[in-house]
């Protein structure tokens, strides 16, 4: 799900990669404190330099509902440049062999910190991290591989 001019609106993978060039980050949740102080502010940061560099749409998407990620969309000032991604029941992570079990932190199922570019809907990078770490899922860490 992503958030359009009426709400809600269900999006599929061809709809955000098809014909593009798309730097897509996940991470574990929205407001949580890596994810809201480094990792969406890095791509907010570097929106510019990724486009320079021929990425069309930066998308970042989450195992939260639509409505927390449009909140947390508001709050990080990133409307219009990152395409919030809503992966509310974990389908997107879990089809990627990407997702984990927070359950010991009350985060239930959740997907891992990763970035990916993709090229016309075939993935051509894919950084993922090791639990806990976040560095090679970075906006810096993907301008260096373009």
């Amino acid at each position: 799900m992503t958030w359009g001019a009426g709400g809600p609106e269900p999006v599929s993978a061809e709809d955000v990669f098809a014909g593009k060039t798309v730097a897509l980050f996940s991470l574990p949740g929205a407001f949580t404190p890596t994810c809201s102080a480094k990792h969406l502010p890095s791509y907010k940061q570097k929106a510019q330099e990724l486009k320079a560099k021929g990425v069309d749409s930066i998308c970042c998407t989450a195992v939260n509902d639509i409505f927390v990620l449009h909140a947390w969309e508001q709050a990080q000032g990133t409307e219009g440049e990152i395409m919030m991604l809503a992966d509310g029941n974990g389908d997107y992570v879990k089809a990627l062999g990407l997702d984990f079990d927070g359950s010991s932190f009350g985060m239930g199922r959740r997907g891992q910190r990763f970035s990916l570019l993709a090229k016309d809907g075939v993935v051509t990078h894919i950084n993922i991290e090791e639990p806990g770490e976040y560095r090679v899922s970075s906006a810096e860490y993907l301008l260096e591989q373009l």
